[in-house]
């Protein structure tokens, strides 16, 4: 199987475990996902554990998946925000469909370029957002294949609630043609977000407070 193969049976794996488990909205939540480890008995914990410090060797761990006789469990740095969160978890949980006879895969910012770590990549991002569905959106939005703009993005994740980060987002329309590779690199999406939507009020409630 060539890695181009391998990487669209994952797209595959992750459209079928959206059908199964009704993952109709682009707005995924860690409750949707906890719900599916529950079915599939994959014990759900957060690294490091609690009040024990990072370790060097670890201090980049995104996440873990372990599995031997005592069962499966997937570890979660609690370090990670929402979004980087959930899309941790749906990236272990190919780990879980694809990787079991590994034991354990430890994931972290050294070894995102091996193929099974892109391969996870690859799974998540459709896991939370199928490429279909992005090409869909897109083009009801009268946009064309070379011609996205960062703002088309920006509406894209906040009129559709979307889970999946910008970064996400990116790699996404990079993959589909939609933008050349490397072409919103510097970007500021949040700020970008702020401009066109406004300042969340958490962020003006914050500012007051100080």
């Amino acid at each position: 199987m060539s890695r181009t193969e391998y990487y669209e049976n994952m797209k595959a794996h992750a459209r079928a475990i959206r059908s199964k488990h009704g993952l109709s909205s682009l707005k995924v939540k860690k409750s949707d996902i906890k719900a599916i480890y529950k079915e599939y008995n994959i014990q759900y914990d957060l690294w490091p554990v609690k009040d024990t410090p990072f370790t060097a060797k670890f201090r980049k761990l995104r996440g873990a998946f372990f599995n031997d006789e005592h069962g499966t469990t997937i570890m979660i740095s609690r370090s990670l925000p929402e979004a980087p969160a959930i899309f941790t978890m749906c990236h272990e949980f190919k780990h879980y469909l694809v990787d079991r006879e590994l034991g354990s895969v430890l994931c972290s910012d050294y070894n995102l370029q091996e193929e099974i770590e892109i391969g996870a990549e690859v799974f998540a991002a459709e896991m939370l957002f199928p490429d279909d569905i992005f090409t869909e959106l897109l083009t009801q939005m009268g946009v064309r294949k070379g011609l996205c703009n960062p703002e088309h993005l920006v509406r894209l994740k906040r009129e559709n609630e979307a889970t999946i980060s910008y970064a996400g987002l990116v790699k996404k329309a990079e993959f589909l043609q939609f933008i050349p590779i490397g072409s919103f690199s510097k970007v500021k999406f949040t700020k970008l977000e702020e401009q066109i939507y406004g300042i969340p009020y958490f962020k003006k409630f914050n500012c007051h407070k100080k």
